[in-house]
């Protein structure tokens, strides 16, 4: 990435939230600044500035032709949106996952971006983090017996961020990155919803008929946490050890994304990358349907 660009990309970053705010923070970063300008932010609030950085309204965000790219960093239930409008005018995406709340939808966004010639990236930061670099070590080269993944938090709104499935899709992510394209077996759902407590259980299979099973517990008291079992013929594996701090995930994440925007990334890895995606995605849909049917 030493090649510097005629002119640099124009960005805008749409929401400024917990991940806004750090994706704000790391387009000033020098490095970044050697390919990304960044130009504005969009927001519902009122807020006029951000550290030096100027609010603008989102329809000239869409119109400017300073702006060559978005990141779209608002709650999920708008994502889909968001993107299909920069699209339409010609922007490049990146945007926090998951892209959309619908296996549909993601596929006609990637059409739309394939029509207008345009980079769209799902962030996937899960994937950048060194207990996820453990895993794939330990992982290589083992046969899979059995393994399961619990996550638990405090409540998250649905309306905002989606069926568990696809609030939680960077778990579901890990265990198709681990281990490959996996089949759903079963799948419930318990909803307390007096209490803001639900819980998500899932059953998969990998090609090798192993059995996976993925849990999403959320209420209030919960600490947010990642709980691992995997039993290989060789052993098993039952935590995931400190492995020291993730430093700096979103902005190896914008690497990947400006390595696309300059065509440095193999139309093989792309196809690969979208391919994993769509399986995730996939899989969250059906999940959603199967526990609706129960309910």
């Amino acid at each position: 990435m030493n090649t510097e660009p005629k002119r640099k990309f124009g960005v805008v970053v749409v929401g400024v939230g917990r991940a806004g705010s750090v994706r704000i923070r790391d387009l000033k970063d020098p490095h970044s600044s050697a390919f990304l300008n960044l130009i504005g932010f969009v927001s519902r609030r009122e807020l006029g500035s951000l550290d030096n950085v100027r609010q603008i309204s989102l329809e000239d965000a869409l119109r400017s032709q300073e702006v060559d790219v978005a990141y779209i960093c608002t709650e999920s239930s708008s994502h889909e949106d968001y993107i299909r409008q920069f699209l339409q005018a010609g922007k490049h995406v990146l945007v926090e996952y998951p892209m959309a709340l619908s296996f549909a939808a993601a596929q006609e966004l990637w059409e739309l971006a394939a029509q207008k010639g345009r980079v769209l990236h799902e962030e996937h930061i899960e994937l950048l983090m060194e207990e996820f670099e453990f895993l794939k070590r330990e992982v290589a080269g083992k046969e899979l017996l059995k393994g399961s993944l619990r996550f638990t938090a405090s409540p998250l709104e649905e309306e905002k961020f989606g069926f568990p499935a696809f609030s939680g899709i960077s778990r579901l992510t890990w265990l198709v990155s681990l281990f490959g394209e996996l089949s759903l077996i079963s799948a419930t759902m318990e909803n307390q919803k007096e209490d803001q407590y639900m819980k998500m259980t899932v059953q998969l299979e990998t090609q090798n008929k192993s059995p996976l099973s993925w849990i999403e517990e959320k209420g209030p008291g919960l600490k947010r946490n990642r709980h691992i079992s995997i039993h290989f013929k060789s052993g098993s594996l039952e935590e995931v050890p400190n492995v020291g701090v993730n430093k700096n995930i979103f902005l190896k994440d914008q690497d990947i994304f400006i390595q696309k925007l300059l065509g440095q990334v193999s139309a093989e890895d792309l196809a690969a990358e979208k391919k994993r995606i769509m399986h995730c995605l996939g899989l969250a849909s059906d999940i959603q349907r199967l526990c609706h049917q129960k309910q």
